[in-house]
């Protein structure tokens, strides 16, 4: 089974890669640094939060695995 740490790990990880990529997909559509930073802030908590509950859940699914 997958630990904690590391799927804590794995969403900051993911959250910054998000982060990044919205606030400039936000700037381009905005024009406004401040406006597409904010709406990636927003999608990076959202984000994270989610796909952290989202591993959690998987992560105590047997289903699939090639566990040795």
């Amino acid at each position: 089974m997958e630990t904690g740490a590391r799927t804590l790990l794995k969403s900051v990880v993911w959250t910054l890669i998000g982060l990044v990529s919205m606030a400039l997909v936000g700037l381009a559509f905005t024009g406004s640094a401040a406006l597409g930073g904010g709406m990636a802030l927003v999608n990076a908590v959202l984000g994270f939060a989610s796909y952290l509950v989202y591993e959690r859940v998987w992560a105590r699914i047997g289903w699939g695995r090639a566990d040795a």
